[in-house]
């Protein structure tokens, strides 16, 4: 009896694996809450998106009306195959989006950077810096 060889058995597990992210709604989830600050339950994940080669794009609403962009990188089938399923997920990766007052549409907040009267993130560092 003659068996495979490990690259032969390799490349048909690349072959029905496919380039698809293997991670599930639960792992985004985690990953997000942990990117937004967050517990999961708080927020809902739509217009979910994935790329050839893991990258998943996506939108968190929370409940209070919170938007963010996000992303991350899932490991594909292929890339688990190839390295015994030892590739891991990556964090997410999220970023605010306010709604502009003047035109209602969305626009992504400059890092460090304020509304002018801010509240209470105002402080007088922010003040002087022409921030707040």
């Amino acid at each position: 009896m003659h068996l495979p060889s490990t690259a032969a058995v390799a490349a048909a597990l690349a072959l029905l694996t496919g380039c698809a992210s293997t991670l599930d709604q639960k792992g985004l989830e985690q990953r997000t809450a942990q990117a937004i600050g967050r517990p999961a339950g708080q927020f809902s994940i739509t217009d979910r998106e994935e790329e050839t080669g893991g990258r998943i794009n996506y939108t968190v609403n929370t409940l209070d009306g919170t938007a963010y962009r996000c992303y991350l990188y899932g490991a594909t089938g292929f890339q688990k195959a190839m390295t015994f399923g030892q590739t891991p997920h990556s964090d997410a990766i999220c970023t605010a989006m306010v709604v502009s007052k003047h035109s209602g549409s969305s626009a992504v907040a400059a890092p460090g950077t304020r509304s002018r009267g801010a509240g209470p993130e105002c402080n007088a560092l922010l003040k002087a810096a022409g921030r707040c």
